[in-house]
C-alpha cells in the first residue's frame, strides 16, 4: 500500500506522539533512496523541488526547500516571493532562517515557515563558533525566548541545531512548535540528518552527532581505481 505525503495538520496532530525522520537530500539519487527507506521529510534544494521529475521520485516526502540566509535579494520581500514560488512548486513548508518580522509576513500568508534556533551556521559567530548553545540556563532560557517568538510569529516548526537533549526535551513540553532535532537529542519531535553524513559521502568536517551508516565515498574511490 502506497504511503500518504503527510500534511502540516497531520505531523501537527503527531507532536509527542511519535518521531518523524528527516533526511537532507541533495541530488536525485538520494531522494529517491529517501523514499524507498521510509524517510517521512526531506530537506531539499529549490531547484530539486522545481523540477517536474519531483513528485514522481518522491511522492509521500514531506519536501521542505531551504535557502540560505545571505542568498536572497531583500529581506521579508524577497522571502515572500521565494516562498510562494517554492509552495507553488509543491513545497510543504519552507526553512527560513531570516528574522522574526520575515517569518511572520511570510506565516501570515500561510506559508508553513520553520525557523532554526540554537547553532545557526551562519550567524553562529554571536554565540561562539560552531559549539554547543544552550548549556548554561541562560543560553537554555535564550532558545526557549526565541521558540516562543516563533510561535507568536505563526511559524510551524524550528529546526533545533546542537542544543542539550535535556533542554530541547524540555522546550518541547512548552511549545506547540514542531522540533525538527539535528543533534538536539531524542526530546524533539522528529531527528534530522544530512545524507552526506549519514551515507559517508561527506568529505569534509563529519559532527559528532552523525550517524554514519556507510562509506559511499570510499565506494565511489574504489570503483574510479578499477576504471
Amino acid at each position: 500500500m502506497a504511503r500518504r505525503k503527510p500534511t502540516v495538520a497531520d505531523v501537527r496532530a503527531n507532536k509527542g506522539k511519535f518521531q518523524y525522520t528527516m533526511m537532507r537530500t541533495e541530488n536525485w539519487e538520494e531522494l529517491e533512496a529517501a523514499e524507498a527507506a521510509g524517510i517521512d521529510m526531506v530537506s531539499v534544494p529549490p531547484e530539486l523541488l522545481k523540477d517536474a521529475r519531483f513528485r514522481e521520485v518522491a511522492p509521500s516526502l514531506f519536501a521542505v526547500p531551504g535557502l540560505p540566509l545571505w542568498a536572497n535579494d531583500g529581506p521579508a520581500d524577497g522571502f515572500l516571493r521565494w516562498g510562494f514560488e517554492m509552495m507553488r512548486a509543491g513545497a510543504d513548508a519552507v526553512y527560513c532562517a531570516a528574522s522574526i518580522a520575515t517569518v511572520k509576513r511570510m506565516a501570515d500568508e500561510g506559508i508553513p515557515v520553520i525557523g532554526h534556533v540554537g547553532l545557526i551556521p551562519h550567524t553562529c559567530t554571536w554565540t561562539g563558533g560552531f559549539r554547543a548553545v544552550g548549556k548554561t540556563a541562560e543560553g537554555a532560557a535564550q532558545v526557549y525566548e526565541r521558540c516562543k517568538r516563533y510561535e507568536e510569529a505563526g511559524a510551524f516548526g524550528v529546526e533545533i541545531e546542537v542544543v542539550p537533549a535535556e533542554v530541547t526535551a524540555e522546550i518541547a513540553k512548552h511549545t506547540s512548535l514542531f522540533l525538527f532535532s539535528m543533534g538536539a537529542g531524542t526530546g524533539g519531535d522528529c531527528q534530522y540528518l544530512f545524507g552526506t553524513d549519514v551515507l559517508g559521502t561527506n568529505s569534509g568536517h563529519v559532527p559528532r552527532h552523525a550517524k554514519q551508516y556507510a562509506n559511499l565515498a570510499g565506494e565511489f574511490e574504489r570503483i574510479q581505481q578499477m576504471r
